[in-house]
């Protein structure tokens, strides 16, 4: 059994790529992936943010990528998985910032209410 699959000598695979993306976009692939499962069993993945405390690494990257192969799996099994990403602590900055700022009006108040 000898079967012969074409040979391409001048694979672009960048311009694939491109290709692909461009029609996913014009096609609005992604969001009928959530939109037509409308209904179906919700598949919930609670996912922080990638870099709550510190500066992002290729780290935060490489398991973003691993997280969205559940998320994928299940729509391809028919659940609707709507994605947020950063949902828990996607503030934390902020209120970090407001605590600083609160503290140091609390100081300032402090001296010159007792002196």
């Amino acid at each position: 059994m000898s079967t012969k699959f074409t040979e391409y000598k001048g694979l672009d695979l960048p311009n694939v790529a491109t290709e692909v993306l461009d029609f996913w976009k014009r096609n609005k692939v992604f969001e009928q992936s959530v939109t037509s499962r409308e209904g179906a069993t919700p598949y919930v993945f609670f996912e922080g943010p990638p870099s709550a405390n510190g500066l992002p690494g290729i780290h935060h990257v490489m398991a973003r990528a691993i997280k969205d192969i559940f998320c994928r799996y299940k729509t391809q099994k028919g659940f609707q998985v709507k994605r947020k990403a950063g949902w828990d602590t996607h503030g934390l900055p902020v209120e970090l910032g407001n605590r600083k700022r609160t503290r140091n009006h609390q100081r300032r108040h402090r001296k010159n209410y007792f002196g």
